[in-house]
């Protein structure tokens, strides 16, 4: 059925100019026109609605940026996602700050260079771990810079927590102060690894902070770079809870103040995020648990955390930096984040990292790949047709459910999972482990890799074709492996083997191309 268009308000102004109105009818008209116009606009404007990023990880896959950076936090401005990091590099290097904003949690735009060394006059040596949030309509960045030590601010050395100011979130930030906010030692706590925090309840800022294990609070004025007094006369307050380290964190949730920290060495696998709870800003604040740390399947040296809380609901992101698997060098952190959830009693449950990617936004960050032409295109990871090349994450399953779609484009060969793989160094004529491959001619097959010889384990006939888009499950428990396609509930294929016990997990093709997405590897 046709439908006709009412006219627009050009029309009815023609129209009506034809007549000669009274008073009363003009001013009638008036407001019809206006009234109309409004209407008009309104019906024109493009309106944005925005999903609710409810995630139980980074979808698109962890890092969710590339680079080397630590020390996320994080604000939300305008509507955007905001991640402020440390660029992680050798500690002289760390000369500039970069920041990360999203609409989505998904697709980031890098903001490089917010704030440099060149823009704080006493900062001789690196910033790091800055600490974002808004007021007056200014938005400030609290950093650390030098490294003083213990003593050294009474040698005449500068060094400490800055602040800085700028007209955007994406700077360029400027010094606020020309000198240190907090630049000496108070209750033993290296002034470094700041938060700041506003409160809800009369709309006081408090800035967190603290190195060589201990924490302070302090008030920080309605200016924003100046500390202010406690009513009983000090500034800065005592707050370290046991096992404290660094990293100082606050969030609040139904009346409740959560205090966050981290554990253990910055550079060890065992750097960690713990928590506190109290019912005041100031404490006290008693260690309940630790609800982040290695995983050694996934990353290791998790921590030094922000927090993402996506507003009007009770959904919480914990983003940190971590360590891939393979990396040694200290300085090679990337960030994270992963969903956070809360018990019944207002407690915080154990963060699992998880390990997904659905290629949303357009990038490979954590894939390595031997051999062949690898690309990310409409939401799948592609391979163009090869001998044998694989693609791998940095991980280290032993037990694991590994889930991925796959489409063969082209070739008689076939497109799989890899995993327990070992000794990828020397590509796919030598690595070890284990290959699920479905091929067009109809098969489902298991085979075993080891340095360059393929050995057949179990294989069955299964409705495949080129084109066509399947969703493979491999389960691995001890020596069991069981291959399952679409929905069914019982294995396609199953194989008993017990040659490799842990490893990496990836994708490949054997004289085939292909498309893989929504990647998912989890322990059963």
């Amino acid at each position: 059925m046709a439908h006709s268009s009412p006219p627009n308000l050009t029309e009815i102004v023609r129209f009506l100019a034809g007549f000669r109105l009274g008073l009363h009818a003009n001013v009638f008209l008036t407001y019809l026109i206006v009234g109309m116009a409004t209407l008009e606009r309104a019906s024109t404007s493009p309106v944005v609605h925005r999903a609710i990023p409810d995630y139980t990880t980074a979808e698109a896959g962890n890092p969710f940026v590339e680079g080397w950076y630590a020390d996320p936090d994080t604000e939300i401005y305008d509507g955007l996602y905001w991640v402020y990091p440390t660029s992680s590099y050798a500690y002289d290097e760390q000369t500039y700050l970069d920041a990360f904003s999203s609409p989505d949690l998904i697709n980031w735009t890098k903001h490089p260079n917010i704030l440099t060394t060149a823009n704080v006059t006493w900062a001789t040596r690196a910033v790091w771990a800055p600490a974002p949030i808004s007021r007056n309509g200014k938005y400030y960045l609290y950093f650390g810079a030098n490294d003083i030590q213990e003593g050294e601010p009474e040698e005449g050395k500068i060094g400490g927590i800055g602040v800085a100011v700028a007209d955007k979130p994406e700077g360029p930030y400027v010094d606020a102060i020309g000198k240190p906010l907090i630049g000496e030692y108070h209750n033993g706590a290296q002034p470094i690894d700041q938060d700041v925090f506003i409160d809800d309840v009369d709309g006081q800022a408090y800035i967190y902070y603290g190195g060589h294990s201990h924490a302070n609070v302090a008030k920080l004025n309605e200016d924003m770079i100046s500390v202010g007094t406690f009513d009983d006369g000090t500034q800065f307050k005592e707050i370290t809870p046991e096992n404290y380290v660094e990293g100082s964190q606050m969030i609040k949730r139904n009346g409740i103040y959560y205090l966050m920290w981290s554990e253990g060495g910055w550079t060890g696998p065992d750097y960690s995020v713990s928590y506190a709870m109290s019912d005041s800003p100031l404490g006290p604040f008693n260690r309940v648990a630790k609800i982040l740390q290695q995983d050694s399947a996934v990353a290791k040296g998790s921590g030094h955390n922000g927090v993402i809380h996506i507003p009007d609901t009770d959904i919480w992101y914990i983003v940190y930096h971590r360590r891939p698997l393979s990396e040694t060098d200290g300085n090679h952190r990337v960030l994270a984040y992963d969903r956070m959830y809360f018990n019944d009693d207002g407690t915080i449950a154990p963060v699992q990292m998880l390990v997904k990617d659905n290629f949303a936004n357009g990038e490979m960050f954590d894939w390595k790949t031997y051999g062949g032409d690898w690309s990310v295109t409409d939401q799948r990871l592609s391979v163009a047709n090869s001998d044998s090349v694989i693609a791998v994450l940095d991980t280290n399953f032993t037990d694991l459910v590994f889930d991925v779609t796959i489409a063969i484009t082209s070739g008689n060969g076939d497109a799989g999972l890899v995993f327990r793989a070992t000794d990828l160094s020397a590509g796919t004529a030598g690595f070890e482990g284990y290959y699920v491959g479905i091929a067009p001619a109809g098969t489902v097959s298991i085979l075993k890799a080891d340095a360059g010889t393929w050995t057949s384990l179990s294989e069955a006939t299964a409705e495949v074709s080129s084109g066509t888009e399947y969703r493979v499950k491999v389960t691995a428990v001890s020596s069991q492996i069981s291959v399952f396609i679409g929905n069914s509930a019982e294995p396609v294929v199953s194989a008993t083997d017990g040659s490799f016990v842990s490893g990496a997990t990836g994708v490949g093709v054997r004289n085939a191309s292909a498309k893989f997405g929504a990647v998912s590897v989890a322990k059963p």
